[in-house]
């Protein structure tokens, strides 16, 4: 069964998930966040997942952000979507910019670093990862 990892935004979510062995993290896609349910009602009809990783907002301080009201209101309307699946939060601090630094590592060129929606699966890619690598301790 495969984990899949949201980084959830109010206009886009970044989307990754793992092999079916849970040993590597690859991004999926990103999807409009309106019409996330249904892209998981979907991909969970198609796919077994055992769980999924919601990164989570906060400051540097450990304080919700702007962005945390956000991720809290989805969470609960995905309980109630999909009562049987498991999710867990993650601290997502500083994912999007390892996203960026991911993206000029690789030698992406200026124009596609702005693509922001590669960005929100890079940072869904990292929270993954973050979470295997966790777990295998």
């Amino acid at each position: 069964m495969r984990v899949l990892a949201l980084d959830y935004g109010g206009k886009r979510t970044g989307i990754a998930v793992t092999d079916a062995m849970q040993i590597i993290a690859n991004g999926l896609t990103t999807v409009d966040s309106a019409t996330l349910i249904v892209f998981l009602k979907k991909y969970f009809a198609q796919e077994q997942v055992e769980k999924v990783i919601i990164g989570m907002p906060k400051t540097l301080q450990n304080n919700d952000t702007h962005g945390t009201n956000l991720v809290v209101a989805f969470i609960e309307k995905f309980k109630i979507e999909f009562p049987e699946m498991p999710i867990e939060t993650v601290d997502e601090r500083f994912t999007s910019k390892m996203a960026f630094q991911t993206m000029i590592d690789s030698g992406l060129k200026k124009m596609d670093r702005r693509n922001k929606a590669l960005v929100d699966e890079i940072s869904a890619t990292i929270i993954l990862q973050g979470y295997l690598e966790g777990k295998s301790f």
